[in-house]
């Protein structure tokens, strides 16, 4: 008997070692599993998006209810005067070029005056849609303020020396880009304190005819189409109230497209009853 088990300690041996291996082994690998896991994630912040303010000051209030929501933001008038399209706007807060975060639709505030022309059709006060908060960019910043290491006597004494750079070479020229509808255009009529046609939008028989194409292709109405449509009109109006070039022609074919749009979604009369009343305007004018 002792001599079977004598025989079998090395045997017994061998086993205990492998044993004792594998489990080592599997106790390291889910230390390590564990504390390769176990380490905080870290992510980095997400950038703040940022807007920045238009100027729309000097700007009749039809033209500058149109920039503000094209840029993404809300209005609002205060004052006396209200917000007629022919109304001129005297002051914006924030002032332009103002960063804000971007909140949504921040609300901007402008005041307006009177001009000579007459107030016709009701006056809009407030964006079409909900503003929201106005966040100053700026404020949000941290600077983290710069101390300045005063040099060492010795380093003082150093001089560097001062390498010299190669001759910087002057970069082509680029032409200027040249704005949309470059082209001079003659005023119809000189009328006064209105603003000058903007060269870099596009011309009003032009917008006129491209309202009509767009109705086509947007045959049931929503909201933002709806607003849109209405404020082409009152830009064609405006404009050719102004004496813009070829406004007569452009308030025909607003006439046409006003028309369309009564056939397609239903609405539109009032809007043709004011292109056909500034037609009248402007066909007197030209006599």
């Amino acid at each position: 008997m002792a001599l079977r088990i004598a025989a079998r300690l090395p045997r017994l041996a061998i086993l205990g070692c492998v044993f004792l291996f594998a489990g080592a082994t599997l106790t390291y690998g889910a230390a390590s599993r564990i504390s390769a896991t176990a380490g905080p994630k870290t992510t980095a912040p997400a950038a703040t998006p940022t807007v920045l303010v238009p100027d729309v000051t000097g700007q009749a209030f039809v033209f500058a209810k149109g920039a503000l929501e094209d840029a993404g933001f809300a209005w609002h008038v205060v004052g006396t005067v209200h917000g007629y399209a022919v109304n001129r706007v005297v002051t914006q807060d924030p002032a332009p070029g103002t960063k804000l975060k971007d909140t949504g639709a921040p609300t901007i505030t402008v005041s307006l005056t009177r001009t000579s022309y007459a107030e016709t059709g009701e006056p809009e006060d407030v964006s079409p849609y909900y503003g929201t908060p106005v966040v100053y960019a700026d404020v949000l910043r941290t600077a983290t303020p710069l101390v300045p290491v005063p040099a060492t006597p010795k380093a003082a004494e150093k001089k560097t020396p001062v390498a010299t750079k190669p001759a910087a070479t002057k970069p082509a020229a680029v032409p200027p880009v040249k704005p949309v509808s470059s082209t001079k255009r003659p005023p119809a009529f000189v009328v006064a304190d209105a603003p000058k046609e903007p060269l870099k939008e596009m011309p009003l028989a032009d917008r006129a005819r491209l309202l009509s194409t767009w109705l086509s292709a947007h045959r049931k109405p929503s909201n933002g189409a709806v607003r849109r449509f209405l404020y082409q009109n009152a830009w064609v109006v405006t404009g050719a109230r102004f004496g813009w070039w070829h406004g007569a022609d452009a308030l025909r074919l607003l006439i046409a497209a006003d028309q369309k749009a009564q056939r397609l979604w239903g609405v539109g009369h009032k809007s043709e009853l004011a292109a056909r009343h500034a037609l009248a305007e402007v066909d007197k004018r030209l006599r």
